[in-house]
């Protein structure tokens, strides 16, 4: 059975879930880590993504994001591609370093953001790398620590975290951790990552007695949220495959975004293929970048071969590219 295709668009938030290929180790030292960190930072800052949560695990990770103009599957492949080539380095190794495809959970804010932080946080804790929330408190591998004011990362979302707790920080951050220590007890939560109309719903009794009432309760594994919310991201995400598939029937390809562009812009389209910086071909080549990824679902490689430049400034181009395709008045 095909794979189904990933649920994103601006705003979304996501639970992300990658692992180690046959669950072996993807951090190894501090040094790892360190790098990790230091570059989930730089693309979260660079693409304005937004992160909640996050936890560092021996052989796998988690993340609580927003996606910004960038979508989700060009942050993760920046991410995982980048770090990948530097552990292999690190290690002497070669070879896939993360298991093929990462899990991304659609996340229904209203009713998940706080449960959903608290559950990626307390992962350390669960696997027994540390023991204890005053522990947590301290650990650097975890934004938990981020929220309790004992590490600082720019990068990371606190505001919106702890805002849900008291307008005031001190107040707030004393909240937030009585929350987190009831959490403790509970154990792992696996309706948190689990699949399908089961978690969607809340567990078996509820579906059950929402069979008995005869009501139609719609779920899917990619998505945490209630049946409405279920139904309103599959919607919306068979919209946008309608439209690419539409265009490409169209016969709209990549040439055809860079000829429009290019001819609204008043260049000429093989300058949107060579490397340059000037103010007019970098806009140009951000509505073009904006368009192909949004639009097409083209990949950050694709269209850094076909433009000349490095995945980093693809994933940037893309992220202003949106006001400068308004600005135009362009569509495809």
């Amino acid at each position: 059975m095909p794979r189904k295709a990933r649920i994103d668009a601006p705003g979304a938030l996501h639970h992300i879930i990658c692992r180690g290929i046959e669950r072996r180790k993807v951090f190894s030292s501090d040094v790892d880590r360190d790098d990790f960190v230091r570059r989930l930072g730089a693309i979260i800052k660079g693409t304005q993504t937004f992160c909640y949560a996050w936890a560092l695990m021996p052989n796998h990770f988690h993340l609580l994001l927003r996606t910004g103009e960038a979508p989700l599957t060009m942050v993760m492949q920046r991410l995982l591609g980048g770090y990948a080539g530097a552990y292999n380095r690190r290690h002497r190794r070669i070879g896939h370093l993360f298991y093929n495809r990462y899990k991304s959970i659609l996340c229904q804010e209203d009713s998940y953001l706080l449960e959903v932080t608290r559950y990626i946080h307390l992962n350390p804790i669960r696997a027994g790398i540390i023991k204890t929330v005053g522990e947590l408190d301290g650990y650097p591998y975890s934004g938990h620590s981020t929220l309790m004011g004992r590490h600082s990362y720019d990068w990371q979302e606190t505001e919106k975290i702890l805002g849900m707790f008291s307008i005031r920080e001190s107040n707030a951050r004393m909240a937030y951790r009585a929350f987190v220590q009831k959490g403790v007890p509970v154990g792992r939560r696996p309706e948190l990552i689990g699949g399908g109309l089961v978690r969607s719903s809340g567990g078996w009794g509820v579906v059950k007695a929402g069979r008995k009432a005869m009501e139609h309760l719609r779920g899917d594994e990619r998505i945490l949220g209630d049946s409405d919310f279920v139904q309103a991201a599959l919607d919306a995400q068979e919209e946008t495959l309608e439209r690419r598939y539409r265009l490409k029937a169209q016969g709209v390809d990549l040439s055809t975004v860079i000829d429009r562009v290019a001819a609204l812009s008043g260049l000429d389209a093989e300058t949107l293929k060579k490397p340059g910086k000037q103010p007019s071909v970098v806009k140009a080549r951000s509505v073009v970048c904006y368009l192909a990824v949004h639009e097409l679902g083209s990949t950050t490689v694709m269209l850094g071969k076909e433009l000349g430049i490095c995945q980093s400034a693809v994933s940037k181009a893309v992220a202003r590219g949106r006001a400068h395709a308004e600005g135009l008045g362009i569509r495809l």
